[in-house]
Order: C-alpha cells, then structure tokens, then sequence
C-alpha cells in the first residue's frame, strides 16, 4: 500500500538500530493498561519491548522497511537465548568481542526472512547491533573525525560527570558551548546532513533553521538534566551506554520483557493499511514515534481519524515533534482531549533531545 508516510529506503537498508526517543516518557504518558493493547511504530524495537513490561496482552509492532523489523527480531531472539550481560554486549552498549558467538546463538530462533538479512551483514554484527543504522553512523562520523577538533576525549568525559545543575550550566557556557562547537553542529545538524540519516525529503514540512532548535535542546539536555544519566547524549559522544542504559536494556526490565515476548506481534506494512483492517475499539494506547513529522497537516488528520476509529475510549495517543508542529486539529477536539500540560512536564524530563515538543491525547468518552 502506498502510504503518505512511507520513506524511500531500501529494504536492505537500517535507518535506525536504536529507537531515539525516551522510552521512560512514553510510558508514563501512555498509561497501557494491564491486558491491553498497544500499537507501536517500531522502529529499532526499543521502544516496542518496553511496551511489555506494561504487561500488556498485545503489543503490535510495525512498520514498512523489513530491515527495521529484522532489528525487532534479532532482539526478540537475543531476549530469549541471551543473559543480560550478554545482551548488553550483543546490542553494542559495551565493548565486547564476543558479538558473533552471541548471534550463532540467537540466530536459529530467528524467522527466515530476518536469518538472511543479518546473515549478509556480519560487518554490523561484530560491530555492535545498536551502531548498525544509517541514523547511528552520522553519530560515528561526528564523534570520530569532527567532535575531536573542538573537544577532545578529556572534556567529553568532563561533560559526562556528576555535579549540580550550577556547576554544569558554568561547564556548558565557558567550556563547552564555545564558537567552534557552535559552528560545527550547524554545520553537521543541517539539512543536508541528518537527511542523510533519515531519508532524502525527511524536512519537507520544515520551516526555519534545523540546527538551531536543536542546539537549544542540547543545552537543555546537558544543564538542565543529569547527562551521566543520558543514554542518547552518552552514546552520541562515547559510541556506548556504559551503564546509563535506556528503558528496554535495563537489567530491571530485562526479565518482565523476556517473560511476555509472546505478546509481541511483528508487522509489516503501512500504518494506515493495518488501521484499515483492524477491529473497532481494540486499541489502547498508540506509540506513533515522529510519524507526523513526515506528512502535511492533512495527513496528519487523516491518520488520527483512523487512529480514533480503532481505539478505545480512554486510549492513549504520544507522538514527538522534532522540526514540525504537530497537534490534534480542532475539527477532532469533541473526540481527542489534547493533554497539554503532562505532555510540556513529560518533555521536561525527556532525556532524547532531538525534539521540540512531546503530544499526549486520550480518546473521549467512558
């Protein structure tokens, strides 16, 4: 099916191995019920399998590339044939040279058509299956031949200390924020350059500059935040997680995931496709990632419409916006209350900074 929504990426193609959006806000803004039903844009999977610790009967996980859901089954196999330790290692979190033995073991639980697509590819394997996406490569070309012209190694781990919020905005602003730092990220948050991570066409609805509204975020991030905590910021300057691990690769979530992976469902295909079939009144709560960043605001409403056929009352929409602003229009406000104000206090804890808004609606009525 045709969809509005659909990238032109190749099949064979990983736009992003990791989900960059932070699993601990979604959640909370989603509030899935015990026994209930999830539909989650997939992505890397991250974000799909902190879904099951909600305990959630079903959480559908779909998308159109087949190398995003190949991500979402190799760590559905790694779940249940690996340790935490070893998972860790596996997704590239720590440094390990053990990544290919890990992958003999998960790769017989794997379906075939997953089987083929990390067999071609065992350059990615060894390297870490969170480092094997276009998204995740700008990251590895900043911090390996562009950051260390402005910072070296010794102030990133500065960056990354424990200390209070005074004492990180005064790092920020003498150390870190300086011109060249500044000229740098415009340059590498332009347009051109994190298209390339996305797809060709990803700013198309975008008005002003990139770099900027990110920039601000940044600081955000590193101030207002606690950075050592930030698995996003980390990995970006580090290339691993080293103990500031995300929701899905905590070793307190480990076990609930691992023990409702039958409730994950894998789907490949359009959103609005599988909104076309599905039942009436089955759907919870919605994980619509930045979907909406990639459409016009027609789209957009199109899309929630179908959304709102399918969802219960009570359910739960999120979804970011990182470059367009995107919100429930006012032609669907008797049947999509706007959550507003959780929405800007969630988005004040958001340790993945790309975005510029977090959207939290819930479907009227009892």
């Amino acid at each position: 099916m045709v969809t509005s929504i659909a990238p032109p990426a190749s099949s064979a193609e990983i736009r992003y191995a990791q989900c960059w959006e932070d699993a601990d806000v979604l959640l909370e803004a989603l509030r899935v019920p015990r026994d209930g039903t999830c539909l989650s844009i997939a992505s890397g999977g991250d974000n799909s399998f902190s879904l099951l610790t909600t305990g959630a009967r079903r959480v559908v996980a779909i998308d159109l590339n087949p190398a995003q859901l190949a991500c979402v089954e190799l760590r559905r196999a790694a779940y249940r044939e690996l340790e935490h330790p070893e998972f860790i290692e596996f997704m590239g979190s720590e440094s390990s040279c053990r990544a290919e033995g890990y992958y003999r073991r998960c790769r017989p639980l794997l379906p075939r058509d997953a089987r083929e697509f990390w067999d071609r590819k065992p350059q990615l394997i060894r390297a870490g299956v969170g480092s094997s996406g276009k998204f995740e490569k700008l990251f590895t070309l900043f911090r390996k031949q562009l950051l260390p012209f402005v910072h070296p190694r010794k102030r990133v781990d500065q960056l990354l200390e424990p200390r209070d919020r005074d004492a990180r905005e005064r790092f920020f602003d003498k150390q870190w924020n300086t011109k060249l730092w500044k000229l740098l990220f415009r340059a590498y948050c332009s347009r051109r350059i994190l298209g390339r991570g996305r797809y060709p066409g990803a700013f198309r609805y975008v008005d002003g500059a990139v770099s900027e509204r990110i920039l601000k975020r940044v600081r955000h991030a590193v101030v207002e935040l606690e950075p050592w905590k930030n698995p996003y910021l980390r990995w970006i300057l580090t290339g691993r997680h080293d103990g500031a691990l995300p929701h899905a690769l905590r070793k307190e979530n480990f076990d609930r995931i691992r023990e409702n992976l039958d409730a994950l469902e894998v789907v490949p295909g359009a959103l609005e496709q599988y909104l076309s079939n599905g039942t009436p009144g089955e759907i919870n709560a919605f994980n619509l990632s930045d979907i909406f960043e990639y459409v016009s605001s027609g789209d957009h409403e199109r899309i929630l419409e179908m959304c709102l056929e399918k969802a219960a009352p009570g359910a739960r929409l999120a979804y970011w916006n990182m470059l367009v602003p995107r919100s429930r229009p006012e032609s669907l406000g008797d049947a999509l209350h706007s959550r507003e104000a959780e929405a800007r206090r969630l988005f004040a804890q958001d340790k993945a900074f790309f975005y510029s808004a977090f959207v939290v609606e819930e479907v009227t009525g009892s």
